[in-house]
C-alpha cells in the first residue's frame, strides 16, 4: 500500500466514486506554490470500491506540501451528470515521510468535504 491513499465516496448516490481520476504533486518551493511549482509525484484511478491504494511508489513520498487533485468533472460527465466543480484539490503537509496519509472525498455534483483520515 502507498504512504497515500484515498477513498472517494458519490454521496449524492450513496455509493463509491468508481473510475475517477486522482493525481498527486508536490510543491517544489513550499514558500511559492504556484502552478509552476508543483512536480508530479503519482497518478491513478478508483477502484470498483472508489480507493486508490498505489498512488505513490513506496519511498517516493518527501516532506512538504502536496495537492491532491481529484477529477470530479470529467467523472461527473461520464456519469451524465452536471456538477459545479471540475476539480477538487486538497492540498495538505507530509511532515513525516515514513507515515501514512489517507485523504478521504465526499463528494455530490454541487458539493464536497474531506477530512485526514486513517
Amino acid at each position: 500500500m502507498s504512504a497515500v491513499t484515498t477513498h472517494v465516496l458519490d454521496t449524492a448516490r450513496g455509493r463509491p466514486a468508481a473510475g475517477m481520476r486522482v493525481t498527486l504533486a508536490v510543491c517544489a518551493d513550499a514558500a511559492v506554490c504556484a502552478d509552476a511549482a508543483w512536480t508530479p509525484l503519482g497518478a491513478g484511478v478508483t477502484d470498483d470500491d472508489g480507493r486508490l491504494g498505489d498512488l505513490v511508489a513506496e519511498g517516493a513520498l518527501r516532506a512538504g506540501v502536496h495537492r491532491m487533485t481529484f477529477h470530479t468533472g470529467e467523472w461527473f460527465a461520464a456519469e451524465q451528470a452536471d456538477s459545479f466543480y471540475p476539480e477538487v484539490s486538497v492540498v495538505f503537509e507530509v511532515r513525516d515521510p515514513g507515515g501514512h496519509y489517507h485523504v478521504p472525498l465526499l463528494v455530490s455534483p454541487f458539493g464536497y468535504s474531506t477530512y485526514r483520515g486513517s
